[in-house]
């Protein structure tokens, strides 16, 4: 038996295609959201079963299997819709799908604004969390589609929040539809907006002109008087910690945020908090997230390892460590309680400080232990000779469950 599928675009009718408005015409039973079937038109005279779960869905179809039968959706059948996980269960119970594809949200919003999408990163906060700052870094423009704790509020206070006000976002409510409204300003004029929650959001941010790899030249970071972990030590850091997308990192000790301004570069959708105590560095750390357009990198005021809970930070999954200012053991076993299979990686010049590591590091039960010392020299000119000369060793301690 055939069930047909169709895609409603925004819920309007006036959205159907021809084909999905004949087969809507001919059903003798539409399934579906309240709100898609309150929109059908009055002369559809099939009957209308109120379900959204694919299990609801069955159910009804399998009370009346020889009926012509429309499940009905929102927005277009394969743009983060329902009718993925309904096809899948169709096809399970051996019945043959047909699908009327619709007008997704995003398809709307574009002829509405005169603007291509081809290019446009879609992102759903339709009932689920997402990295709203890092979805944005990902490209130039981002489309989210909101509804439940994401809101187009939730999108405008976290781009503000994180630097990002600038950007540009375009909220549609109620699209398709008589009250029908669009905007468009920078987010940092929106903040005291409201906008419906089940709403679409438009971000388009400005190009970010920073230097590509990593390993990034001392030169290019500011440092002022503030220690700066150097060049070649940060690119093994990086490969040592091993960031994946989607992890969260602590760069305790930041100093200059040298290490976490590498870390949030890999990539966009890596969440890095950078925890220092001291004015100064505090400044640089913020004039070189500026410079780097990290703004995935967030700037912690404090003392490991009291604010952790202080600022409720999230569990992180790696935790570099460039300064204790003498809580070493404090700040692994805090981390080790947020996360036993975190990541950990301490950096020392010391052998006190390499000493303090291995030691907290065993007392937590931190059995996968690798120490590596690093010895760097670089040339200097004297004369038309080039001298080498050595930067202070450091220890990179790698712990681990």
């Amino acid at each position: 038996m055939k069930i047909t599928l169709v895609g409603m675009g925004m819920g309007n009718p006036d959205t159907l295609t021809r084909a999905a408005w004949s087969a809507l015409e001919q059903a003798q039973r539409m399934i579906g959201a309240r709100r898609l079937l309150e929109a059908l038109p009055p002369h559809f005279g099939g009957l209308r079963l109120e379900a959204v779960a694919p299990q609801a869905i069955l159910r009804l179809i399998e009370e009346a299997p020889q009926e012509k039968i429309c499940v009905v959706f929102s927005g277009d059948t394969g743009f983060y819709s329902g009718a993925k996980k309904v096809t899948a269960l169709l096809q399970e119970k051996g019945y043959e799908v047909k699908i009327h594809c619709g007008v997704s949200t995003v398809q709307y919003l574009a002829a509405q604004l005169g603007r291509s999408w081809q290019d446009v990163r879609l992102v759903s906060a339709h009932g689920v969390d997402c990295d709203v700052v890092g979805q944005v870094l990902c490209g130039e423009e981002t489309f989210f589609l909101t509804g439940g704790d994401i809101t187009p509020q939730t999108i405008i206070h976290r781009l503000c929040a994180a630097g990002l006000g600038g950007a540009q976002v375009t909220v549609g409510e109620a699209l398709s539809y008589p009250d029908e409204r669009i905007i468009t300003q920078p987010a940092q004029a929106l903040l005291e907006q409201t906008f419906a929650p089940l709403s679409a959001v438009w971000v388009r941010r400005p190009a970010l002109d920073a230097p590509g790899g990593f390993g990034l030249a001392d030169e290019q970071f500011l440092r002022g008087e503030v220690p700066m972990t150097k060049q070649e030590v940060r690119a093994a850091i990086l490969g040592k910690l091993s960031v994946r997308p989607g992890e969260t990192v602590y760069d305790v000790g930041a100093g200059t945020g040298s290490v976490g301004i590498e870390l949030a570069r890999l990539s966009p959708l890596v969440r890095v908090y950078a925890i220092e105590n001291a004015p100064q560095a505090l400044d640089l750390i913020e004039q070189n997230r500026g410079r780097f357009g990290v703004y995935n990198l967030t700037v912690v005021p404090g003392t490991a390892p009291d604010i952790f809970d202080e600022q409720d930070l999230p569990v992180p999954d790696a935790v570099f460590i460039g300064g204790s200012k003498g809580r070493m053991g404090d700040i692994i076993r805090t981390v080790c309680q947020k996360n036993p299979s975190v990541r950990l990686l301490v950096s020392a010049i010391a052998l006190e400080t390499l000493q303090q590591t291995l030691d907290a590091c065993k007392q937590e039960g931190l059995t996968q232990i690798q120490v590596t010392q690093i010895a760097v020299s670089r040339t200097r000119p004297a004369g038309q000779l080039h001298l080498l000369m050595a930067q202070n060793p450091v220890f990179l301690i790698q712990a681990s469950r």
